[in-house]
């Protein structure tokens, strides 16, 4: 991996780097000033190639990267980021979006720990709506993207009490045969991780994905304490301690859709990003089955209208009898 840029340096004649905001395996993410439009600060996100490879395999990661950041750059949402520009510099990839002021939401739940307090649940609640729409956006697009590392240092809290979504290092088209093509490659936090990601760019992921993710999330903020891995669940299942247990105050409603969301195989979970935020608000898995429960015997008579139509007349004929 190559060094970070030092400070001041300035790429594409444009971007001045203003300093480091985060480091991992893959490059660096920096702040910077836009030379162009003065006054406007920018995120930049470095993904860097592997000099060893062969030519041929650094020309194929190019190509990938200018297909997948030009689709990235049409996405338009206010919980998004707007991605504005991107480019190479010898062996790095550059994406350049907004930058986004404020904390993340991993920084203010380190901040109730420190006070023994939790986040209120309403408080939660407005995220998560937010978290939920924006979710509901990427997993409608043709083809649906996956985020694939929803986790709370991710989720930026603006000065205006606008949620963020900052980080799209692991965004992932879904093929039309349900599997996933990687944007820019990774394979996401532990924590908040399915079993079916662990796999890295081979495993099956899909919405469900997101789902488990966003339910790991919602664990962490609400109870102040991250959730086991899905691995070590896999393992020992009673490591998940119900997140009433760790904050009596969360709501029946609001612990059983984070626990539904949680469920290890993605069919056990909601079917859509929008289920889970029905759930949120009440409208959880036993719902669920009311509904179609109600919706089989609606079915059922339906398909039998012939039977329930002779019962009925029977029936007033019984009534008849009785009375003459």
């Amino acid at each position: 991996m190559f060094p970070p840029l030092p400070d001041n340096s300035i790429l594409r004649n444009r971007y001045q780097i203003a300093g480091l905001v985060g480091q991992g395996g893959m490059g660096c993410v920096y702040r910077a000033a836009d030379l162009r439009l003065p006054g406007r600060l920018c995120a930049i996100k470095e993904v860097q190639i592997n000099p060893s490879e062969s030519a041929e395999m650094r020309a194929q990661a190019h190509d990938q990267f200018l297909r997948e950041a030009s689709i990235l750059a049409q996405l338009d949402h206010p919980t998004l980021p707007k991605v504005s520009d991107f480019f190479t510099d010898g062996n790095r990839e550059y994406l350049v979006m907004d930058f986004v002021a404020g904390q993340d939401l991993k920084q203010i739940t380190d901040e109730h720990v420190k006070r023994n307090t939790f986040i209120p649940e309403a408080t939660v609640l407005e995220w998560a709506a937010q978290l939920v729409d924006v979710l509901t956006y990427l997993h409608r697009r043709d083809p649906p993207l996956v985020h694939r590392d929803i986790k709370p240092s991710n989720i930026k809290l603006t000065p205006e009490n606008r949620i963020k979504l900052v980080d799209f290092g692991l965004v992932k088209l879904l093929a039309p045969d349900d599997r996933t093509i990687t944007l820019l490659q990774g394979r996401g936090t532990a924590l908040y991780t399915p079993l079916e990601q662990y796999g890295g760019d081979s495993g099956h992921t899909n919405a469900q994905s997101d789902i488990y993710a966003l339910g790991a999330t919602l664990y962490h903020l609400l109870t102040t304490q991250p959730p086991p891995e899905a691995k070590t669940r896999f393992l020992k299942p009673k490591t998940l301690a119900p997140p009433q247990k760790v904050n009596p105050s969360i709501s029946d409603a609001v612990a059983d859709a984070i626990l539904w969301a949680m469920e290890m195989h993605p069919d056990d979970r909601p079917a859509t990003i929008e289920q889970f935020g029905d759930a949120l608000r009440g409208h959880g898995r036993e719902a669920m089955k009311r509904k179609e429960s109600a919706e089989t015997v609606l079915d059922a008579l339906q398909a039998n209208r012939a039977l329930v139509a002779s019962a009925i007349i029977l029936l007033l004929i019984a009534l008849l009898a009785t009375f003459l």
